[in-house]
């Protein structure tokens, strides 16, 4: 039977999450569970596998972590809802681009309902609204499951973001939702993101294996 948890960890440092990801992956592998673990993080900037050290421009007294997702340095701070995704792919019948795209249309969607237009770009994955970036993505598959997954901007400080080029992009300019549109709050939205993405992975699954028994 196809399960999908939604597991609450609150504000939680970036390793302790890190390593516990690791950790369920192993015990994830080869079944039907997948989680969805909401989370925020102190002040961490986290460097990619293929991250360059010239895009960490004055990073202060903030600290920088290694990271095993793909992309380059992101910033994680209080006020910013993170979504991750812990999905054995093959039980889903998902590819990573898949992956991506039902993240990135899960956002979209949430933006909308604040009466917000935003989008995708495939050349730089994440959701943008007139062209500044309000989320990023990173994923990691192994064992067949994925881990790490989107962050979202809600209600945070932004400046750290100007000490780095985000996602390995120079110049590229963020936001957030609070800054866009009145009456955000952040549990409000972690609870809308991760209860949309559970909707659209369960329905995700049903719909492929229905297609399979017919």
């Amino acid at each position: 039977m196809t399960d999908v948890i939604i597991i609450d960890r609150g504000l939680e440092p970036y390793q302790h999450t890190h390593r516990a990801m690791q950790e369920q992956v192993a015990l994830l592998k080869g079944g039907a569970r997948a989680e969805l673990w909401c989370v925020q993080h102190p002040q961490v900037f986290t460097q990619g596998q293929a991250g360059k050290a010239e895009h960490v421009l004055n990073p202060g007294d903030i600290p920088i972590v290694q990271s095993d997702r793909g992309g380059q340095v992101t910033y994680h701070g209080p006020g910013q809802v993170i979504l991750y995704t812990l999905i054995p792919m093959k039980h889903f019948a998902l590819n990573v681009r898949e992956l991506v795209s039902l993240l990135e249309n899960t956002v979209i969607a949430l933006l909308g309902s604040y009466g917000l237009s935003s989008q995708a770009r495939a050349d730089a994955p994440g959701v943008y609204v007139e062209g500044r970036k309000i989320a990023s993505l990173g994923l990691r598959i192994r064992h067949g499951v994925s881990y790490h997954g989107v962050a979202l901007n809600v209600s945070m400080d932004l400046e750290p973001f100007s000490r780095i080029n985000p996602c390995g992009y120079e110049g590229l300019q963020v936001t957030q939702l609070s800054d866009l549109a009145s009456n955000v709050g952040v549990t409000d939205v972690a609870d809308q993101l991760s209860q949309s993405f559970q909707i659209e992975l369960l329905d995700l699954a049903g719909h492929r294996v229905a297609g399979k028994s017919q």
